[in-house]
């Protein structure tokens, strides 16, 4: 079993990170994931709790999809409850796809930095185990490392979807003044 952890500063508020990390398919960063099912939302008692279904085309090395059986689309299941009291967005994935060897357990955290409430302080963690496979000690470490790299890409998304976000945001105001002044 192999941990990998980090952390990041969005410069952005938890409101505006939040709103971005939950509209933050389709993307540019990110064209793996290629669908996002919501199969339950509710709100129980201030909170909103979203049970989504992710799906995602990875293009796989041959010799890997020699060991998991072929290159496919891929399906994780996502737990996220979104605390406005708190101020807090979690998220729980895990894959569905290739669970009898690989095992992907991931927590992400979103929360007001606590040294500074104008940003948002988001902490990630992943679980990987690799079972009935050769060479894991090998396979887990490069799964750490790909989950590194798309952990800067997924940052980078939600930047990009703030960054569209202000600029609606800024159209929609340029708009309203151009409006007032006709």
């Amino acid at each position: 079993m192999k941990i990998w952890s980090s952390e990041h500063v969005f410069n952005h508020p938890w409101e505006n990170v939040v709103k971005a990390a939950l509209q933050k398919y389709p993307n540019p960063y990110n064209p793996s994931v290629i669908g996002v099912d919501v199969i339950d939302r509710t709100l129980e008692n201030g909170i909103l709790k979203s049970h989504r279904l992710m799906a995602t085309r990875w293009q796989l090395p041959s010799w890997i999809n020699k060991i998991l059986g072929g290159n496919r689309i891929c399906y994780a299941s996502e737990h996220s409850r979104v605390d406005l009291e708190k101020k807090e967005f979690s998220l729980r994935s895990r894959n569905l796809t290739f669970n009898n060897i690989v095992h992907v357990d991931e927590k992400l955290t979103y929360s007001i930095h606590p040294e500074d409430n104008t940003k948002t302080l988001l902490k990630q963690e992943a679980q990987i185990t690799i079972k009935n496979a050769p060479l894991i000690d090998y396979l887990e470490n490069m799964m750490a490392s790909k989950i590194n790299s798309n952990a800067q890409i997924g940052r980078q998304a939600i930047e990009f979807v703030i960054h569209k976000m202000n600029n609606i945001t800024d159209v929609a105001t340029d708009v309203a003044h151009f409006s007032e002044s006709a």
